[in-house]
């Protein structure tokens, strides 16, 4: 009955090269993402309304239930994003779950939408939590599906992208809406982009159902996967292909390719290892293992805390500063978030010279913008372009910082695939799980900081604020240029170990 979902039906789909085409994968997930964000932040101008008018809260508490709602849905995001990747790892769609993703998305808009007690709204934050880890952690895992470890950088441009877009105008488009038209009406949005959301998921069809029909477009368009990329993302040199290829031979291909005479018969196989207990444990267990993913989520943790800080200290700055409305304060916000634009280029540049140096510099020079900050103080034109400026400058420091640490997960997933036997992570790999972590690391980043600059901007200031912010950057700088692409020191020694090898034989040929 659901055969057309789950993509067993022996028929081909009708327009079969569209609906798998990379485009429209990344099309459909990009606007997933877009859609998750959306919902969420077309709620936030209306939810105190909500909670006065029809849950009959007073005004003194709402502050106090805005926050508790803010933990709810960070709590079910936390908890659900683990379980998923783990179950979507394992299972044989990547289209299903977000199917069903999507169907949470709805119930919990839903809830929003005609609840009228605490309970019910609550509710409701909890749904949208769950969907927003299905929504997260499967979509970007069938992006690596999708396109491959090797051009995943320029993906995640587009991911981005859609993300920012979606924080611009979601909260701007429900305070207009709301004021102009009422309540409903800006549910009434969030249902429309979600027909079209479930619409464009149920067309999508997966690479790897495409291939039994196109088998020939698969392979001529087959992403690198997992083994095909160096620590950088790039893909490998002959030579280093040939040493590995060398080293992993069987003893019957190694006499055949060292010219050796001895049947293959006469090489007994080597018995298969035995399963050890740690064999058995979830791949996100090894992934905690990896120096490299920790620091790749740590730096997305950091990047999530400076990008979320400015939305509880900006908007109470600028009214302060500068006298200004919720307009203005919600304004404030675009110089941030236009420069997200760059991200597919970003993410381009990502893909063909490794994350490393991009992530670092955009850390490393996020600092003196940050700090900078403290310059603006007054109510004067020239202050407010400067903090204009400054904000935009920091904006574009942080496109160079998300896309590349976002691609770096698929590399350093590939990493610690490539140290275990074939298949140790099963036959979907271990993206969805990696990325579950991920999404466990935003989620803490937009936890951290907000609370982070909101207590120190109320006991310190301003100028305290972003300074600390500043230096937090820069600290971060550091373990982005060591762990970033794998340990850059054992990448020095593999270089110089190289540059012997290939001296050394460069003597013998010249003897």
């Amino acid at each position: 009955m659901f055969a057309w979902l789950v993509g067993s039906d022996s028929r081909p789909p009708v327009l079969l090269e569209f609906r798998s085409s990379k485009t429209f994968i990344i099309l459909t997930v990009a606007t997933a993402i877009f859609t998750d964000i959306f919902v969420y932040g077309i709620i936030v101008p209306v939810l105190p309304f909500a909670l006065t008018a029809r849950s009959g809260v007073s005004p003194d508490s709402i502050q106090s239930w805005i926050a508790i709602f803010l933990a709810v849905y960070g709590a079910a995001l936390l908890a659900a994003a683990p379980l998923c990747g783990w179950l979507a790892d394992r299972s044989s769609s990547r289209r299903v779950p977000l199917v069903l993703g999507l169907l949470a998305l709805g119930g919990a808009t839903v809830l929003l939408c005609v609840g009228s007690s605490i309970a019910v709204l609550a509710a409701g934050r909890v749904l949208q939590g769950i969907s927003a880890a299905v929504v997260w952690v499967v979509g970007l895992a069938l992006l690596v599906d999708t396109v491959g470890p090797g051009d995943i950088g320029q993906a995640m441009g587009y991911v981005g992208l859609s993300m920012s877009m979606a924080i611009l105008v979601a909260p701007l488009l429900g305070g207009v809406v709301f004021a102009a038209s009422g309540y409903y009406a800006v549910f009434a949005m969030a249902f429309g982009l979600i027909i079209v959301d479930i619409i464009m998921r149920l067309i999508m069809i997966e690479k790897k159902v495409a291939v039994r029909w196109l088998p020939a477009e698969e392979m001529n368009e087959a992403p690198r996967q997992a083994g095909d990329l160096d620590e950088r993302g790039e893909s490998r040199g002959s030579t280093t292909d040939e040493k590995k290829r060398t080293t992993h031979l069987s003893p019957a291909e190694s006499m055949e390719k060292d010219g050796t005479n001895a049947p293959a018969e006469s090489v007994l196989p080597e018995p298969a290892p035995a399963k050890k207990f740690t064999d058995r444990l979830p791949a996100v267990i090894w992934l905690f293992s990896s120096r490299r993913v920790l620091s790749a989520l740590w730096a997305c943790l950091i990047q999530a805390s400076l990008l979320t800080a400015f939305d509880t200290i900006l908007p109470l700055f600028v009214r302060d500063t500068f006298h200004w409305n919720s307009t203005g304060a919600g304004l404030i916000f675009l110089p941030l978030v236009v420069s997200s634009f760059m991200g597919p280029v970003v993410g381009w540049a990502s893909d063909k010279y490794g994350p490393r140096w991009f992530a670092t510099a955009g850390f490393a020079i996020a600092c003196p913008f940050l700090i900078l900050l403290r310059l603006v103080y007054e109510n004067t034109l020239h202050q407010k372009v400067l903090l204009c400026a400054l904000l935009a400058l920091v904006g574009l420091t942080l496109t160079l910082i998300l896309t590349p640490m976002m691609a770096e997960i698929t590399y350093a997933v590939d990493a610690k695939t490539r140290s275990r036997p074939p298949g140790y992570f099963g036959k979907n790999g271990a993206y969805a799980q990696a990325y579950s972590l991920f999404n466990m690391a935003w989620a803490g980043g937009c936890l951290v900081g907000p609370l982070l600059a909101g207590l120190v901007n109320q006991h310190a200031g301003w100028g305290v604020t972003v300074l600390i912010l500043g230096v937090v950057s820069v600290v971060t700088a550091i373990s982005t240029a060591i762990w970033t692409g794998g340990s850059i020191f054992k990448k020095r020694r593999r270089e110089k170990e190289d540059r012997d090898e290939g001296a050394e034989t460069q003597g013998i040929g010249i003897a």
